[in-house]
């Protein structure tokens, strides 16, 4: 089944041709700045099976995992839309917000706890882990 999403103004489009294969809520530091204080769900989908339609522009930064991550978001707008770290490149993480369909996975497991402020809710009904756990794929 295909997915899409998307900027705030429409300026860039994603086609995912895949169904989803994680998805987490993170509390890194990045994260939290991506997430304008919270945390992000990231969902996960391979990269080959994503396009994007639209100008992207590129951040590249040191994850706390220490891995080189290149984040991509929309240079009209300003909306994260997704990351691909150097390290699993054949994945690709998609911000859920930015999903037409943002009940397309709900997260699995809350990543990062380690990082997140005292007042963060942490859904009790899923697993937590301190720091980064092992990688799906």
């Amino acid at each position: 089944m295909a997915h899409e999403a998307g900027c705030l103004c429409g300026a860039v489009r994603i086609k995912i041709d895949a169904e989803p294969m994680a998805a987490r809520m993170c509390w890194c530091r990045l994260c939290q700045y991506l997430g304008g204080g919270s945390g992000t769900v990231n969902v996960c989908f391979p990269t080959a099976k994503v396009q994007s339609e639209g100008e992207v522009r590129w951040h590249e930064s040191i994850a706390d995992s220490g891995n080189r991550m290149r984040r991509g978001f929309c240079p009209e707008c300003g909306t994260p839309l997704f990351s691909i770290a150097e390290s699993r490149p054949h994945l690709t993480f998609i911000r859920a917000g930015a999903l037409d369909d943002p009940d397309l996975l709900a997260p699995q497991a809350v990543i990062w706890t380690d990082e997140a402020p005292h007042w963060a809710h942490l859904d009790p009904e899923l697993p937590h882990y301190p720091a980064q756990i092992p990688p799906v794929a």
